[in-house]
């Protein structure tokens, strides 16, 4: 039996196909994904899981280079703001439209991730990046400059 971590045998198993720039949404209840989209549904009642342990959850597994989050983001939802920053402190965020989340971005998603939470514009995507000491730590190897500062 797996000793800690996520325990959703699909969700774990979606996270390691993950690679470096892939693409995974963590979505409301109510977001509108594609058909033909790999959806992890966890939703089970209102806020039940919520959006913030979720995330954490695949935080806590991933590599996070990027977070995107709808331009309303930072406005209407500022407590969410915040947290996504004290969370992801490493990564560089972006905004996009919230039309474009829900459309181009969610057919580009690798995986998107249903929760059960009913929180404005709580739609988030996580690009996946590379554990920079892991890959770049070793004898003889030139880091690339995007990279120095993560060693």
């Amino acid at each position: 039996m797996k000793r800690s971590g996520i325990l959703n045998a699909e969700l774990s198993g979606a996270l390691a196909t993950l690679g470096h720039t892939d693409l995974l949404l963590v979505v409301d209840a109510g977001f509108p994904i594609p058909r033909d989209a790999h959806r992890i549904d966890l939703a089970l009642a209102q806020n039940l899981p919520d959006l913030r342990t979720v995330l954490t959850l695949i935080a806590d597994e991933l590599v996070v280079e990027g977070v995107v989050r709808a331009e309303n983001v930072p406005h209407n939802n500022p407590r969410l703001d915040t947290w996504l920053h004290e969370r992801f402190t490493d990564a560089e965020f972006t905004t996009r439209p919230h039309t474009e989340m829900l459309g181009a971005l969610a057919r580009q998603a690798k995986v998107i991730v249903r929760t059960g939470a009913f929180e404005p514009w709580g739609n988030i995507g996580l690009y996946c990046g590379v554990d920079a000491p892991h890959w770049f730590g070793g004898e003889d190897i030139i880091t690339p400059p995007e990279y120095a500062s993560r060693l």
